[in-house]
């Protein structure tokens, strides 16, 4: 009967947490949706009027925005793949899409500021005329679209790492665009036409800061490193906390997605458990483990004075 009941129980457990999974699917999805719009249409303002005024920022911020539509795209590729159903080939889903899409995307804007700083440089050098007025009308376009990009991602940005990446990538774009405008306004009544080019640098250095961040983060999880959210440390002391475990060894905590940890560990447990305590003690154990972040564990267990064989203890 007390078996029956723990199933009820789970069963509502994992109604509340498909309910709460729901809204921010589609709030998600649409986000990515209106984003991914929004910013290629400001991409192809920028992109004319850049080659017209001949501004480097502009063309810069342009390149920039691209990378930018390409991640929501990829981002929204791989958060719908992470929902994708496993099946006999992928076991694990395709959830580890998300990982990979921010690796690429990371790698992608590294190659690009490459580019344009080569072309900044040169143009430091050789100064070129740009009209003032046009970068900063555009600009000022950029500041509302990417504010309005950014406002909608707020909500979800600490579930997932692909999410923060759009938000931190529309909200660096919103700032970025201030400091185009007030560097549009300023060669408009200076001349001073350098000061496209540093504009144009400084851009750079924002998305370098941006991105090395998410390279390293992407990188980790890509080799199975322990997500930072998860403390490996506290995770062992809280299982060998538990009544009835003795010791624990061959642990294992890596991430499946952007969003879902696992763990394997061979739990060693008192010499006279029972079946049904041992049952019980693997429930508690999984429960507390999901308040730690870590959603999908599996468990070995081991009884008495097994001493563990292998090297790795």
């Amino acid at each position: 009967m007390a078996h029956h009941h723990h199933h009820e129980e789970h069963q509502h457990h994992d109604h509340a947490g498909h309910h709460h999974h729901a809204p921010v699917l589609t709030n998600l999805n649409r986000a990515f949706i209106i984003g991914i719009v929004l910013n290629s249409a400001f991409v192809l303002i920028e992109l004319v009027a850049g080659f017209a005024t001949n501004s480097l920022a502009l063309l810069t911020d342009a390149g920039h925005n691209i990378a930018d539509v390409a991640a929501l795209a990829l981002s929204l590729i791989a958060f719908r793949l992470s929902k994708v159903k496993a099946d006999k080939q992928f076991t694990y889903g395709y959830s580890k899409t998300t990982i990979l899409v921010t690796l690429v995307n990371a790698v992608v804007l590294l190659v690009g500021i490459g580019g344009v700083g080569y072309e900044a440089i040169h143009r430091l050098l050789k100064p070129e005329p740009t009209d003032g007025s046009t970068v900063a009308v555009v600009a000022a376009i950029g500041i509302v679209i990417n504010t309005l990009s950014a406002l909608m991602f707020l909500r979800d940005k600490d579930h997932d790492m692909n999410v923060k990446g759009a938000y931190l990538h529309m909200a660096s774009d919103a700032v970025v665009s201030l400091g185009v405008v007030i560097a549009g306004v300023i060669i408009y009544y200076t001349h001073l036409y350098r000061l496209d080019s540093v504009v144009s640098l400084v851009i750079m250095v924002v998305i370098l800061y941006g991105t090395w961040s998410l390279l390293t983060d992407s990188l980790r999880l890509s080799l199975d490193a322990v997500p930072r959210n998860v403390d490996m440390d506290k995770v062992k002391a809280g299982l060998l906390k538990m009544p009835g475990v003795r010791g624990i060894h061959h642990i294992h905590i890596w991430a499946l997605s952007t969003t879902v940890n696992a763990l394997t560990a061979h739990i060693v447990i008192e010499e006279t458990m029972s079946a049904a305590d041992e049952q019980a003690l693997k429930e508690k154990i999984k429960h507390q483990l999901e308040h730690q972040n870590i959603q999908h564990a599996t468990l070995e267990t081991e009884r008495g004075d097994l001493s563990c064989k292998t090297e790795e203890c």
